[in-house]
């Protein structure tokens, strides 16, 4: 895999170029749904990463690299949401999530419920902070310390989808 930094001021996101993708919206949070109720986690060996950050400006930019990558993207702002699209339906083959994050649950919150939910989904924590908290001691290589650059994100995602 060729890897690239995209800028930081990523250009307006192109959406998917596959047939059959179409874009609903849930809580106004934007999810990608297929038409014909094909398996979207692996639809054509694609996996679908689920992108939640309350940052829009973090969140945006590596959801349009992990897009450019080949991968599906799903964007949430907080576990809330989170947790909508994946009870949704949407069939999420790996969570990338910011541990700090507003609300009641943050990003360890939402892993362990995605464990508990999704067991065989992996979660690759992010942050700059983690507020106190320590980590799983298993989150060793599921743990990228903010700033990260793009190109590491696409590989620890790689890696982790490949087990």
């Amino acid at each position: 895999m060729n890897a690239r930094i995209a800028p930081l001021h990523s250009k307006v996101s192109h959406r998917n170029h596959l047939l059959g993708d179409s874009l609903a919206y849930i809580g106004g949070m934007q999810i990608l749904t297929a038409i014909q109720g094909s398996n979207l986690g692996e639809r054509g060996g694609m996996h679908t990463v689920l992108v939640v950050e309350d940052e829009t400006m973090v969140r945006m930019p590596v959801a349009e690299f992990l897009r450019d990558c080949g991968y599906h993207v799903v964007q949430a702002a907080n576990a809330v949401e989170a947790i909508a699209a994946m009870s949704s339906g949407a069939a999420v083959s790996l969570v990338f999530t910011d541990i700090r994050m507003p609300g009641t649950m943050d990003g360890l919150g939402l892993a362990d419920w995605v464990h508990t939910h999704h067991p065989g989904v992996p979660v690759l924590l992010t942050s700059g902070y983690a507020g106190g908290r320590s980590l799983p001691p298993e989150s060793g290589e599921r743990f990228i310390e903010k700033p990260y650059s793009q190109a590491v994100v696409a590989q620890r995602i790689a890696a982790l989808l490949q087990h």
